[in-house]
């Protein structure tokens, strides 16, 4: 004699149940892994782009002395390269405030970078705008270039600093970084 086919909860029935269940939680699992991942990735990629713009805009305050030394001799000339320098000087103070809320860890690295960059080629501005202005192509080429140990020891240490923030501490390491870097205001150009 057979036994009755039973009605009740079978292993196949269990098996049916929990396959597709484990199969959709360990899809959602992966796919919340992937999308955190993503989105930490992005938040790095965003922070990097930010700050390649912050030193950018130093790059641009430390090229200043050569723009002043090439300026035509016009009275429009001398407005504009004024006014450019006062637009650096305002996406410098942006990207100052902007590290301080978003990458406190960079806020006084990039503070040290632009007091040696308004140091060193403040100063240089100053001595530029007190030369004529250049007249001929042959004078374009100034034949010196004008120094900037303070802004790139400065420089390097900011890198780092943006570096280690992005988690890659490595490559921060590689970075050269020698002497001690000029705290001193006084010689704050424009």
């Amino acid at each position: 004699m057979t036994p009755p086919p039973s009605t009740g909860w079978t292993w196949a029935l269990t098996v049916a149940v929990v396959v597709p269940f484990i199969t959709v939680s360990g899809s959602i699992l992966v796919a919340g892994l992937v999308n955190r991942f993503n989105t930490r990735k992005a938040r790095l990629d965003d922070k990097a782009k930010s700050f390649a713009e912050a030193l950018t805009t130093i790059e641009e305050y430390a090229e200043m002395p050569y723009r002043i030394r090439r300026r035509p001799n016009t009275e429009n000339a001398r407005h504009e390269v004024s006014a450019d320098f006062g637009k650096i000087k305002a996406r410098i103070q942006f990207h100052l405030a902007w590290l301080q809320i978003q990458a406190p860890d960079v806020h006084e690295a990039y503070k040290l970078l632009d007091e040696a960059a308004r140091g060193q080629a403040g100063r240089q501005a100053r001595e530029a705008w007190l030369q004529p202005p250049l007249t001929t192509d042959e004078q374009m080429n100034l034949g010196v270039s004008y120094p900037r140990d303070e802004i790139d020891r400065a420089r390097n240490r900011c890198l780092a600093a943006m570096l280690r923030s992005l988690n890659r501490e490595k490559d921060a390491r590689k970075l050269p970084i020698s002497g001690p870097v000029p705290r001193d205001r006084s010689g704050l150009g424009e």
